[in-house]
This record gives C-alpha cells, structure tokens and sequence, in this order.
C-alpha cells in the first residue's frame, strides 16, 4: 500500500520555505494528491482540478483563429498548462512562474503533469514574475518577443481578485494595469482568470473598463468532504477589435 503521505522535496524560496508532497485522502481512494504549501499557507493542490482546467477551456472557447500563441499566469502543478495544450490550434504556450522550484519540479517530472508540459514542443517555461512581464509591454511574458501579441491570456495565481498570494499583486487589479497587460493582447484577444470565489460584480465592472466583453461563469464539482458540489469561478473577457 502506498504511503499516506510524502514529502517529496523542501527547498528555500523568495517568498519563503515552499515543499512539494504527496498524499492520500481516503476520501479520495487510492487517486494521489500532490500538494504545494508556501510556509504553512497551501499554495497548490490537485485535489480539486476541474476549475483550473475549464480556466482553459472556457478561455480559449472564446478565442477566434487558428496557430494561437497563449500565455499562461502561473504553473501550478500544471492543470490548465495541460488543458490548453488539448486545443490542437495553440502553435505556442508561454508558462509564467516566478518560482524556479516549481518549474524544476516540472522539468523534473516530480509531479505527474511534468512529463507532459515536457514532451510538447509547443510548452514553453518562463522564468518571471506575471505582474511584472504583464504591465511591461516593452518586455512581454515572452523572452525576446519584441512586443509578440498574444491571443489569449488565462490566469491563475492569486486566489480571487481580493485575496492575494502575495500582497504586492494587489496593484495589479486596477484599470491602469489591467490595460498595460491586455496591450500584449491581438485585437478581439482573450484575458479570462481563475477565482476560488463566486464571481464579484465589483472586479466585473473593473473588468469592464479594459475589454468590451466580459462573462463569468460557476465552475461546479463534487466535494466529498462536503458530500455536494463547491464551485470555483472563471472571468472571461474579450479586447476590441
């Protein structure tokens, strides 16, 4: 019988102390849970999946073209990295991570999706800070991409647009910054983002001063601890033309 739990790897970060484990829940049966914590904050986890991927699928099911170049604000343990490389249209895919643990633990394969960002060719890993790459469109999330515009941006790294990972990307959440990014987007371009919370009109009339289109969609799944659904939400917006 496999171990209940694993520490797989600790190692010092800019942000703190962050370990990659590995558990199982008997309410999940004999499924893995692989698991990040930030100190004693939990940062990741595959326990729960289904929103992070529909971040994918709801994001790029409103983005027109073919040979679509995306990026994504955040690895994680590489859900909706995955889920977007399922849309045969992508030519490329810019992963922004600012912690070059998780990349290596990626590049690694310590984590099961590994092995699949790795043998894509169309996965690329990008070492950096998404606010930061994001209201710089001089640099752009793509390294020597002398202003490369992209077709769609999905976001996943602060747990809703009022709780943040870290504080410093609180400034990201202002019209002013929300431009600077979607100026990295083609016209009719995609921004869509992942909350752990009901969708809030306030950040959706925020939205709404950048892009001239914005939905939010409930994203539902089963709970077993709870024996009933949570639900998770998706912003999608889309740029002029």
């Amino acid at each position: 019988m496999a171990a209940l739990f694993e520490e797989i790897d600790s190692r010092a970060s800019a942000l703190g102390e962050i370990s990659l484990r590995r558990r199982r829940i008997p309410a999940f049966g004999d499924r893995d849970i692989y698991e990040v914590k930030l100190g004693d904050e939990y940062l990741m986890s595959s326990m729960f999946v289904e929103a992070e991927e529909a971040l994918s699928t709801l994001g790029l099911a409103a983005v027109k073209g073919d040979k679509l170049s995306v990026v994504v604000g955040g690895l994680g343990l590489g859900y909706t990295a995955v889920a977007a490389l399922k849309d045969q249209r992508i030519a490329d895919l810019f992963v922004v991570e600012a912690l070059d643990t998780v990349i290596g633990w990626h590049k690694d394969e310590l984590v099961p999706l590994g092995k699949i960002l790795n043998a894509d060719s169309r996965n690329h890993y990008v070492l950096g800070s998404f606010f930061d790459l994001g209201t710089s469109p001089s640099t752009g999330f793509a390294p020597d991409s002398n202003g490369k515009k992209f077709d769609a941006i999905l976001l996943d790294i602060d747990h809703s647009p009022t709780e943040f990972l870290n504080a410093a990307n609180a400034g990201f959440y202002t019209t002013e910054n929300l431009a600077l990014m979607a100026e990295q987007l083609k016209p009719t371009g995609v921004f869509a983002m992942w909350s752990q919370n009901l969708p809030e009109q306030r950040f959706e009339d925020l939205l709404k001063t950048v892009f001239e289109k914005v939905d939010s969609h409930v994203v539902s799944f089963y709970n077993p601890f709870q024996d009933g659904e949570s639900t998770n939400s998706v912003y999608v917006c889309v740029k002029a033309a």
